[in-house]
């Protein structure tokens, strides 16, 4: 089976796109959504181009810190970021929002960034020994994950109109 490099999920919110990219783009937050993230530490909140973050992991027995930095803060447009662990390239997570009736479509996207080399071949080795996940696992792990987050994001946007 080919490798998956990057996967793609969407769920249509009742709030306006100005209200879930606020919730999304506070980093903060992620830790309330995300099945593995348990906790953002934002160096200057809030994130925006540039910013750089902590975010403090678990799954089961497995513990693990990244580092990210924000490459896209488009308001009530895109989100995006990138995360490494060990000076190691991950992944680059984001979110789009789209209007769609009276509501925004959320996108979430997730690419892998351990795409060839010693580097890659390491940093894959660090997700195996700190996260228990192999690339081939990781990407149902993130699927998963990514289906848990949206529908917590639409229930926390929705709670607060």
């Amino acid at each position: 089976m080919d490798r998956q490099w990057s996967l793609e999920e969407s769920v249509v919110v009742d709030a306006p796109p100005a209200v879930v990219y606020g919730l999304v783009s506070d980093l903060r937050n992620m830790g309330r959504w995300s099945p593995e993230c348990r906790s953002v530490w934002v160096l200057r909140p809030p994130a925006r181009t540039g910013s750089r973050f902590v975010g403090f992991n678990r799954r089961g027995p497995f513990l693990w810190p990244t580092v990210g930095r924000v490459t896209q803060a488009r308001p009530d447009s895109e989100f995006v970021f990138d995360i490494s662990a060990f000076g190691l390239p991950i992944a680059r997570w984001g979110y789009r929002f789209e209007p769609e009736g009276s509501g925004t479509r959320v996108t979430e996207f997730w690419q892998d960034l351990r795409t060839e080399g010693v580097r890659a071949r390491a940093a894959e080795l660090l997700g195996t020994v700190f996260a228990g996940s192999n690339p081939a696992r990781r990407v149902a792990l993130n699927r998963a994950g990514m289906r848990t987050t949206l529908a917590r994001i639409a229930q926390t946007a929705t709670a607060g109109l």
